[in-house]
């Protein structure tokens, strides 16, 4: 997919319309077998009582953040699942630590290494897909067990070949990328909720 904009834009509005479009297009790239099986990961860890574990940099950070609300407290509404959903991205004061005295690469991969269990779920969210700290904690994840969801954009490698579930928008702009990483965030979060409700009435019921 050719980089976006590519060309000058006079006004917002125009640039909005184009922006949406080309979201569109992106949108229809990410594949929907690999959304239902990152689904189907995501209710299995929770049923099994493992641990979701999710990381990210700069606005993939808020991602990752954001995910923790949406899974736990989204999840959790009206069903009887009982999600563990953790930031990787969120204790300034132990991802400095780690970046100053250990290295940046190891920002995520050292916690994972104290925090994870073998049937845990770790989801990565990189646009580029070539962050050093994201592939290092793909890898760490594989060695120790733990299954991964690697949400990506651009050419996505190697996170996207890394990871047992890859998430991948073919497109060139930070922008759309972060925005449809956001979206699959809530569609996975929301159809949890949707497909274990205790009480289909419910369908309606939340907001989200």
């Amino acid at each position: 997919m050719a980089y976006f904009p590519d060309t000058l834009i006079p006004d917002a509005g125009n640039y909005a319309t184009e922006y949406f479009a080309r979201m569109a297009a992106a949108a229809s790239t990410i594949d929907p077998a690999a959304i239902a099986a990152a689904g189907d990961l995501i209710a299995k860890t929770t049923h099994a009582g493992g641990r979701i574990y999710s990381c990210g940099n700069g606005g993939s950070a808020a991602i990752a953040n954001h995910l923790v609300c949406d899974c736990l407290k989204g999840i959790r509404t009206d069903t009887a699942l009982r999600p563990k959903v953790y930031s990787l991205s969120t204790t300034v004061e132990l991802i400095t630590a780690i970046v100053n005295d250990i290295g940046s690469e190891q920002m995520f991969s050292f916690q994972l290494e104290s925090l994870g269990e073998p049937g845990d779920l770790l989801i990565a969210i990189s646009s580029s897909g070539a962050s050093p700290n994201i592939t290092r904690v793909l890898e760490l994840a594989k060695d120790m067990g733990i299954a991964t969801i690697a949400m990506t954009g651009f050419a996505g490698n190697p996170s996207r070949t890394l990871a047992d579930v890859s998430l991948h928008v073919d497109c060139e702009n930070y922008g759309i990328v972060e925005d449809l990483h956001q979206s699959l965030m809530h569609i996975l979060a929301q159809y949890t909720r949707h497909s274990h409700l205790d009480d289909p009435s419910k369908l309606g019921s939340l907001k989200f």
